[in-house]
């Protein structure tokens, strides 16, 4: 006999964290519409078949590094507004993509700029999730001098995930013990503490949003979002990539 059912999800909200950089496909920068698309497909799909509550917090690397990309002798300030920008035109093209393809979608930006996007309240965005639509926040927190993976941390507390899912691209597939694209030898953990991360400085994420997750016991899992069906393999409960919790 067949059975209709769809899987239990291993959690049933998610925030996930896609690096800028990834979403610019091979050339590593500007935006590369397979790659979109492609992203967009696999979202769909855990969010459709497997009834998940999908949030999104965009990086901006693709445009822009931060202060460690800026002009020479820009303000940190400036640097850290411009970042922004590049993270609200990454989330405006994901929307574009998610739409093209079906998927109702809704962009709330930590800036106000009401012909663009949603300002972001947090009451506005759980509706949005309940009622099935992806939710993209962008401009990080809205503040200068706090990283994008410090925003996923944030808005994971408040809407309640169950876990932050940080992709990765260029082939690091996980958190090592040192960087394997350096270290042929490099050691990768299927899983490993907050207080690892933060004492052997892991660079999973930066270390206000590892110590955020871990005060509020969100689990994060680091994977390789390039390689396909990640996502919706992670969330039936495979071994992908590294898992960051409490041990």
């Amino acid at each position: 006999m067949t059975t209709d059912a769809s899987p239990t999800p291993r959690w049933r909200r998610i925030v996930f964290k896609p690096s800028g950089e990834a979403l610019a496909g091979p050339s590593g920068q500007g935006l590369d519409g397979p790659t979109l698309d492609n992203l967009a497909r696999e979202i769909i799909d855990v969010r459709n078949r497997l009834d998940v509550d999908v949030a999104i917090v965009v990086g901006g690397g693709n445009f822009w590094r931060g202060r460690s990309g800026s002009l020479s002798g820009m303000d940190a300030t400036q640097s850290d507004h411009i970042g922004m920008l590049g993270t609200v035109m990454n989330a405006l093209a994901l929307q574009d993509s998610l739409e093209r393809l079906g998927q109702d979608t809704r962009v709330q930006t930590a800036i106000e700029m009401p012909r663009i996007a949603e300002a972001y309240i947090r009451r506005r965005a759980v509706r949005h999730l309940e009622k099935g639509r992806v939710v993209i926040f962008a401009a990080g927190t809205g503040n200068p001098f706090f990283t994008t993976d410090t925003a996923a941390a944030l808005r994971a507390a408040e809407i309640e995930a169950g876990a932050l899912l940080k992709g990765t691209h260029s082939g690091v597939d996980g958190v090592y013990d040192s960087d394997p694209r350096l270290n042929s030898n490099a050691k990768r953990y299927d899983e490993v503490g907050y207080l690892e991360v933060m004492t052997k400085d892991l660079r999973v994420m930066d270390a206000t949003a590892i110590a955020f997750c871990r005060d509020h016991s969100i689990p994060i899992v680091v994977f390789d979002m390039t390689a396909p069906g990640s996502l919706s393999r992670i969330l039936e409960g495979e071994r992908v990539g590294t898992i960051v919790h409490d041990v």
